[in-house]
Order: structure tokens, then C-alpha cells, then sequence
């Protein structure tokens, strides 16, 4: 499993944004596409929108890989 930290001035980061911390896309528009395929899920369940604000404890899981943020 791969942590995420949230940068301390921040509340949340954006789910296209974690991707790409993670290191399981290359760029955003990786990203954008792997989201919008429903290739990403988002605590179990499938995430269209790249955009989606996460918060610590939330699992990401995309190509067999899981993301935990963490705050």
C-alpha cells in the first residue's frame, strides 16, 4: 500500500492529483482518462471525476495498486 501525505496547509488533494503522488500515472491527463474509463475507485466504489476531493483515511485503488491519504 502507497501513503499520501496531505501537504499540512492543505485539507484535501484532488484524486487526479493523488494519482500522479502515487506515481501511478505519469501526468494529469493520465490521469483524466484512467478516471473518466471508471478504472478508479475511490473507497470501493468506482470515481469519474478527477476532481473528487480526498481526505485522510480514503483508499484509492487503480491497477491493482491502493492509495491510503493520510493527514
Amino acid at each position: 500500500m502507497i501513503e499520501i501525505e496531505i501537504r499540512k496547509e492543505d485539507e484535501f488533494i484532488k484524486l487526479g492529483q493523488a494519482l500522479k503522488k502515487a506515481g501511478l500515472v505519469e501526468s494529469g491527463v493520465d490521469a483524466k482518462f484512467v478516471i473518466q474509463d471508471g478504472l478508479v475507485t475511490v473507497n470501493g466504489e468506482v470515481e469519474t471525476q478527477r476532481g473528487k476531493k480526498l481526505h485522510g483515511g480514503e483508499l484509492v485503488s487503480y491497477n491493482g495498486e491502493t492509495v491510503k491519504i493520510v493527514r
